[in-house]
């Protein structure tokens, strides 16, 4: 067998390097090029992604589109939006239908290794939990021995749903499996299942879909863990990064109490973090292939991430979630972001 020599095998890794940098940030190329971001998004969940009568989107996926068009832009509207069921995403985002998924997608083990995917970040910390018709006088999950459960197909539900039943006792259910989350709550209201199962967050959402939302709640049991976030394909580093930066901008915005109210008079600021997040000292925007207000135009378009969640899922929307553990590290919960610098 020949041996490989050590400039053969420089050469190799030359050639490597040069077919790695060659592949590197072609998705925000053409980004670039078509002028836009292709989102995937879900179809329609009311503080997440969800279109008003007008058609226009909001929710606190969607603002996480629109502060990566900001920042890529400088313009944090242009953005097209694919919405997709559970079944549909993670193919549109492999065949490069869509730029990213922003769509209350859990991040797991088998999504990041096996699926030509990768996550860039946590924008909303989840779990699984059930939502009941009060006159059924349930208080708890383990009361729900027998139950049929209206569930959504291709989420991590099912799977959560079977252990937990399984780890109960070895308690007994029927599943009534809908396509989208639509379905799964027009089933429930129709009285085609005892219980709706999903993501907490998901559940808010769709209880106010309701016609008699106050009649529903929502049990205390949570049964797993749901770190929820954006994703992109796996391979180009350049475009993971982009989309990782922007949601760790708003982050850092809201821990510095940078907002889209006062980013301007904060451009006077003497505080080093604040002056690095506005692009005012290094690192540039280069490092990232972006101008250097990358991240002042995602807080003035869009907001801090505080902001964001307040309006959309949080104080100011209709669904009233507390943070909770989607508080800022400093302030009990889990949201973290590293130092841009």
């Amino acid at each position: 067998m020949k041996k490989l020599t050590l400039a053969t095998l420089v050469a190799a890794g030359t050639l490597f390097g040069i077919a790695s940098q060659a592949h590197a940030g072609t998705t925000l190329d053409a980004v670039k090029q078509k002028g836009f971001v292709q989102c995937g998004i879900s179809d329609g969940l009311p503080g997440f992604s969800y279109a008003d009568a007008s058609g226009k989107f909001t929710g606190i996926d969607v603002d996480v589109c629109r502060g990566i068009a900001a920042a890529v832009f400088g313009d944090a509207s242009k953005v097209k939006y694919t919405p997709l069921t559970a079944k549909e995403r993670f193919t549109a985002l492999q065949s490069g239908e869509v730029d990213l998924l922003s769509r209350n997608t859990t991040w797991t083990s088998s999504r990041d290794g096996g699926m030509g995917m990768v996550f860039a970040g946590v924008n909303y910390y989840d779990g699984q939990g059930f939502l009941v018709n009060k006159s059924l006088g349930v208080k708890s999950a383990k009361e729900l021995d027998g139950a049929a459960v209206c569930i959504q197909s291709g989420t991590t539900t099912e799977l959560n749903l079977a252990d937990y039943f399984r780890a109960n006792g070895g308690m007994k259910y029927t599943p009534v499996v809908f396509d989208t989350s639509d379905q799964t709550v027009k089933g429930f209201e129709a009285g085609r299942c005892d219980v709706l199962t999903s993501d907490q967050s998901q559940l808010y959402a769709l209880k106010i879909k309701l016609t008699k939302p106050e009649e529903a709640v929502v049990l205390p049991e949570v049964i797993s863990k749901e770190p929820l976030g954006p994703a992109v394909r796996q391979g180009d580093d350049q475009w993971f990064k982009v989309v990782r930066w922007s949601l760790n901008a708003m982050l850092n915005a809201e821990e510095a109490g940078v907002t889209s109210a006062n980013v301007d008079e904060m451009l006077k600021s003497t505080n080093p973090d604040i002056r690095r997040l506005l692009g005012l000292e290094e690192p540039k925007g280069t490092v990232l292939g972006l101008d250097d207000k990358w991240a002042y135009n995602i807080v003035k378009q869009v907001g801090n991430y505080g902001e964001s969640f307040d309006r959309n899922v949080g104080a100011g929307s209709p669904l009233k979630i507390d943070r909770g553990i989607n508080a800022l590290w400093n302030k009990g919960g889990l949201m973290y972001a590293p130092p841009i610098r």
